[in-house]
């Protein structure tokens, strides 16, 4: 039987160490998981449930190497943010998995970006909207090779940042997380079947902003290394 419509291709992510690549299927993204970007986003960093959202797939824009990425500024926005993060990509699928075991889902982790059109999200949550016009821009999910767990262990500590033209813009810590990665899928796995090939993209620390076309972001997760994108 033929596809009436070309294939859309799938995203495959390349993999540190390796001429494999890793497929995705979803993405879903962990909101205000730093307490210190709770607080400056307005909310109360206490221990609240977490609460999470997706972007497409087709979002995630793959970065890498020693040169900038050219990265488009998307349409229909004067305020642009990054958010820097931690992505765990899942090698290992299943429901209601215990915080115990939820690491061994986990294959491997990179760096990544929420890039976000945070006036279109604050409008949406002015009028009690979702929030897919701010949050699953195209390119809007930049993320570097993956490094396997099998080699570098399950970071749970260690820095994360973001400069934009070398000027240091967001700076944390892993450890600062409220809810753990371990915690994160677990939870997650309560609400849906997680499957091999989706990502988690796991908060950001404080300190994002906008960015604007000419400059240039750099991105770092330490053990993951770095990836940076010339906005355009």
């Amino acid at each position: 039987m033929l596809s009436v419509i070309p294939n859309p291709p799938r995203v495959a992510l390349p993999i540190v160490g390796s001429d494999d690549l890793f497929p995705v299927r979803r993405v879903y993204c962990v909101g205000r998981n730093y307490a210190a970007h709770a607080r400056e986003m307005g909310a109360d960093p206490e221990r609240e449930p977490p609460f999470f959202f997706m972007k497409p797939a087709d979002a995630l824009q793959i970065a890498g190497g020693p040169d900038p990425v050219p990265h488009p500024y998307p349409p229909r926005t004067q305020n642009y943010h990054f958010e820097v993060e931690m992505v765990a990509a899942l090698g290992r699928g299943g429901r209601d998995i215990a915080v115990e075991r939820a690491l061994d889902h986990v294959y491997g982790y990179a760096v990544g970006l929420d890039m976000t059109r945070r006036d279109l999200q604050d409008d949406a949550k002015a009028l009690r909207r979702p929030w897919d016009l701010g949050k699953a821009a195209d390119a809007s999910a930049p993320i570097g090779p993956l490094h396997r767990a099998a080699v570098i262990g399950h970071p749970d500590r260690g820095m994360i940042g973001l400069s934009v033209d070398g000027a240091p813009r967001q700076s944390g810590d892993l450890s600062e997380m409220i809810w753990s990665v371990a915690e994160q899928v677990a939870y997650l796995s309560a609400y849906f079947e997680l499957q091999p090939g989706d990502l988690l993209f796991t908060g950001t620390p404080s300190g994002v902003g906008p960015v604007r076309r000419g400059e240039t972001m750099v991105a770092s997760v330490e053990g993951l290394g770095e990836i940076a994108l010339a906005v355009t």
